[in-house]
């Protein structure tokens, strides 16, 4: 069973639908599941013409406007008007004869996230002779946590005890989802701030993909379905700690440091996110009343969709518009009850509005990727889509991250993200990235800590305080960017929310309205062909001050959201 079978029985959408309700006999040879997006008001034509190719309905989501039919064509299930999009259901995982490994972590892969083949999101390298960082005992002399002084991006955006923290922390009525690879519930540092109850798992680890090579490796738990506190990859647990990290003593704090935290896994173990845990992670946020969403990731296996290239397949070319017509829609359907939501621009250094090439793409099976001319009609999903909040991220300088995609229509506000090559400030190596909340077992899996638990790598921190030990990793990519901006709109949800469903409640458009009115406005730099080094060619900035291609409407701010008037 699909792990989005699986789904879509226990949340009941629809009862039994299978072969003898439609009257279609099986289809023979060989057959996969896919979702058929049928146009608004056209589910009974879609049904009919689904049957009439041979397509065997197993079920559909009524909220989004799809039926998952298992079928051998997907150009077959495509050709009547009723039809918008059809796209292969990925198999996100099944329980196959591969037995649990209970004392062994996952494999980590810290290197996908925004989360992607073009993306730049990574952890700090372990470079020769770089001492380890081991504050067991150590305990900072100056105010706030014991490791704040390493945070210059709390700084840069004013979440600091002397900024937003002494106005306004958030509230633990404002429920927080991150969509990602998973949230390590147990770690010292978020512990406080989960909340297990309201949490879900929708994906189930694949050891293998499609074509029998590694994928996510072997299971950890039978049934190869991980917890709702748990993330073997560690992206999900960095992004949740730098949005609501508590003050409590220990390692760090978040921009948002008292607000409640909820996993909405839709990631894989390997950082894939596919079509259906994706719409699903969404639908659910938007039925149980999650006030915010932060998605450091974009959908797979297509960095970019188009939904009309003539460089792709028919079938190719379906899924892509599958793809943009079910997120569009997920999308909507959160926006509508009242979901912020705040995505990563992307990491391939690419202007969003001019692309010309896309060679990452499709990126699943493993080695499927081919180089293919596209335009501007091709979209990166979820951060081109209306209704979504797109962050580009910036460094210690204050520059543009030279990873950062950026584009005047796709980048709507700027938060820093770290850059390795930012030599603008004082601060060296690894300390120009980001630093949050790291999972014990993925540093383990990856080789970063010694027998005793101590960092083997200057971009680990352990911090103890009274009995806890707790670990940190520095990242960048626009991926650690984003959850500053989703922090800030917890600030300004917990400030102007009102009681509704899951706690509180406030319109998206007036939380984007007070994100970009509290941002630092920034310009382009001069001149506006800036040149990272390098051989580089360049990055055009275009727009002006209050809004452009680099930073849109300025650089995100805690202290502003925190203290600004009703």
């Amino acid at each position: 069973m699909t792990a989005a079978m699986a789904v879509f029985m226990t949340t009941a959408l629809v009862g039994s639908m299978g072969a003898a309700a439609t009257g279609v006999q099986q289809e023979r040879g060989p057959a996969r599941d896919y979702l058929v997006f049928y146009a608004d008001g056209a589910r009974e034509a879609a049904l009919r013409a689904v049957t009439a190719a041979g397509g065997v309905v197993r079920g559909r989501d009524d909220r989004l406007g799809y039926l998952i039919v298992r079928a051998s064509s997907a150009e077959r299930l495509g050709t009547d008007r009723a039809v918008v999009g059809v796209t292969p259901d990925q198999e996100i995982g099944r329980a196959l004869d591969v037995p649990a490994v209970p004392a062994a972590p996952a494999r980590v892969s810290l290197g996908r996230g925004s989360l992607g083949r073009g993306s730049a999101d990574r952890a700090a390298p372990a470079r020769a002779g770089a001492p380890s960082a081991d504050l067991a005992g150590v305990r900072a002399a100056s105010p706030g946590e014991p490791l704040s002084g390493r945070q210059w991006d709390m700084k840069m955006i004013g979440a600091t005890p002397g900024g937003s923290y002494a106005k306004a922390r958030g509230s633990h009525k404002v429920l927080v989802g991150i969509i990602d690879t998973g949230v390590d519930g147990d770690h010292p540092d978020i512990a406080p701030n989960f909340n297990r109850a309201l949490s879900r798992n929708f994906v189930t680890d694949l050891p293998k993909d499609s074509n029998g090579k590694k994928f996510d490796g072997p299971c950890e738990h039978r049934g190869c379905k991980d917890p709702v506190d748990e993330d073997d990859d560690g992206h999900g647990t960095h992004v949740a700690s730098t949005i609501g990290s508590p003050i409590n003593g220990l390692g760090i704090a978040g921009v948002a440091p008292d607000v409640s935290l909820v996993n909405l896994r839709a990631g894989t173990d390997s950082g894939f996110f596919f079509l259906k845990p994706t719409m699903d992670a969404l639908a659910y946020a938007a039925d149980v009343g999650i006030d915010v969403v932060n998605m450091s990731f974009y959908v797979d296996p297509w960095t970019y969709n188009c939904p009309n290239n003539p460089h792709d397949s028919a079938a190719a070319r379906l899924e892509q518009r599958g793809i943009l017509e079910g997120m569009r829609r997920a999308v909507g359907y959160a926006h509508k009850r009242g979901v912020t939501m705040i995505t990563a621009i992307g990491n391939s250094g690419n202007d969003l509005g001019k692309p010309k090439k896309d060679t990452a793409s499709p990126d699943y099976p493993v080695g499927a990727e081919r180089s293919r001319a596209i335009d501007n009609t091709c979209l990166n999903v979820p951060a081109e889509l209306p209704g979504v909040i797109s962050v580009s991220s910036v460094g210690p300088s204050g520059r543009k991250a030279v990873y950062s995609d950026y584009g005047v229509e796709q980048t709507d506000i700027a938060a820093p993200g770290g850059d390795v090559f930012d030599t603008g400030s004082s601060l060296k190596d690894d300390g120009r990235e980001v630093l949050a909340a790291a999972p014990a077992g993925a540093l383990r899996a990856q080789g970063l800590l010694d027998r005793d638990g101590k960092p083997k790598t200057a971009s680990v921190v352990r911090d103890c305080h009274g009995g806890r030990c707790a670990y940190y990793q520095y990242m960048e990519g626009t991926s650690m960017a984003a959850p500053h901006v989703t922090g800030v709109a917890a600030i300004i949800i917990g400030r102007f929310g009102k009681p509704g469903k899951g706690g509180l409640y406030m319109d998206p458009a007036r939380v984007e309205q007070l994100l970009y009115g509290t941002a630092v406005e920034k310009a382009c730099p001069n001149p506006r062909l800036y040149k990272y080094g390098g051989g580089d060619a360049g990055h055009l900035c275009e727009g002006g001050t209050a809004k452009n291609g680099f930073y849109g409407h300025g650089v995100v701010n805690a202290a502003r959201a925190a203290t600004v008037a009703p």
